[in-house]
């Protein structure tokens, strides 16, 4: 019934033509605010799917030092354990990477087979192929950055046979120069996945760079491991805490980089924060428009209460009048910002120049909690609105 007044009541005729258009630039608000955050909220989930892609589930490092050792029914054990899908083996190290007169600083990250099982980073190749080569021929797949910085080409593997060079973590003679080896690898491939990645990584085979640094044949510097879609991830690395002891450490996927997952948030909820500002400006609007609503149906008020309705009834019906404003902007904003999404994905319309992410185009992610939290925000701040104009009338 409330709501029955409340839409007979947004259709009808006004005597005053402001009423209807400062109602409807009130729903226009709301439905830009909310397309909005769905936008905002929808495009940092892609930005964030794009960089958990270079990390695995779940971390196995050393407590202490650089390397752990891994033995052959550790391996087992893990593989064994319920929710593990494989497993990966890392060695590890910042190395000189040299291209003639062109030499950086990277972190070379020797993997072995399993490695694109376990992360998304081959499908993030933008140049090239993902092929780690061997111990005796070793394939360099490089990250973006550092293919600008050194000059590498990977259309001819021979233009861009790279020198490089590691420390070795077992030293037997006082001479700086033994304490480093020396390697070359080609370049076979390039991976897009953030500014952060792109200049910091090369990947490698993982025996080439266990070779080069003398480890043990089973000493690594960490597993990286995949687990099963509807895994419980916390509880798991609490089972493999307990299964490997304290002298590894276990880390998910967000413990692994919690600084730059914790600046994507805040950057996220800080602008989701700014767009919920203009909601509440739209919000003032909605009082406008609900008072002098309020004023204009005088008459059908006192009629109301002559047939029985008490103040209740009627601060419901003026409450559910704002409802009404709010439901229909934001089903609007919805909607909208849902047709964006869906055509962005398809098309890739809307591209992205510069910036720290080299990918062309702005990656979305649609999520239900996303149009949950847009639609509570708007009806809330709705009902606040509404709250003043509504519980005027019942007190005249």
């Amino acid at each position: 019934m409330n709501s029955l007044f409340a839409w007979r009541y947004f259709k009808a005729k006004k005597s005053a033509n402001a009423i209807n258009i400062i109602a409807w630039v009130t729903v226009s608000v709301i439905a830009f605010a909310t397309a909005c955050q769905i936008l905002v909220l929808s495009v940092f989930n892609g930005f964030e799917d794009l960089v958990k892609s270079f990390y695995a589930d779940i971390k196995i490092t050393p407590a202490k030092g650089k390397t752990c050792v891994l033995s052959a029914e550790q391996l087992r054990s893990l593989q064994q354990q319920p929710g593990v899908n494989g497993i990966s083996l890392i060695a590890e190290e910042k190395a000189l990477l040299k291209n003639g007169d062109d030499q950086t600083i990277v972190y070379l990250k020797g993997v072995d087979s399993n490695y694109t099982k376990v992360t998304g980073v081959g499908s993030k190749i933008v140049d090239g192929v993902f092929d780690i080569g061997t111990a005796e021929d070793p394939r360099l797949v490089v990250g973006a950055g550092i293919q600008n910085s050194v000059s590498i080409s990977v259309e001819d593997p021979n233009i861009s046979k790279l020198t490089v060079i590691l420390p070795k973590i077992k030293i037997n003679s006082s001479d700086p120069l033994e304490s480093l080896s020396e390697g070359t690898a080609k370049a076979a491939g390039v991976f897009a996945i953030q500014q952060e990645f792109d200049s910091k990584y090369a990947i490698t085979n993982i025996d080439f760079v266990k070779q080069q640094m003398g480890f043990a044949a089973d000493e690594y510097s960490a597993a990286e491991i995949k687990l099963n879609n509807n895994a419980d991830v916390q509880a798991i690395q609490q089972q493999l805490s307990k299964l490997l002891g304290s002298t590894y450490l276990v880390q998910t996927k967000y413990e692994q980089n919690t600084s730059l997952y914790n600046t994507m948030k805040l950057e996220k909820w800080f602008i989701y924060a700014i767009l919920t500002l203009i909601l509440i400006i739209a919000a003032f609007n909605m009082v406008s428009a609900l008072t002098m609503l309020v004023l204009e149906k005088k008459k059908d008020i006192s009629i109301l209460q002559s047939m029985g309705a008490g103040k209740t009834r009627i601060l419901k019906i003026f409450l559910s009048e704002g409802l009404l404003l709010g439901s229909i902007g934001a089903a609007t904003g919805i909607l909208l910002a849902s047709i964006i999404c869906i055509i962005q994905l398809k098309y890739k319309l809307v591209k992205l120049e510069g910036g720290s992410f080299l990918i062309d185009y702005f990656p979305v992610k649609l999520q239900a909690s996303d149009f949950l939290l847009v639609a509570v925000t708007a009806l809330v701040i709705a009902f606040i609105a509404s709250w003043l104009p509504a519980s005027k009338c019942c007190k005249d």
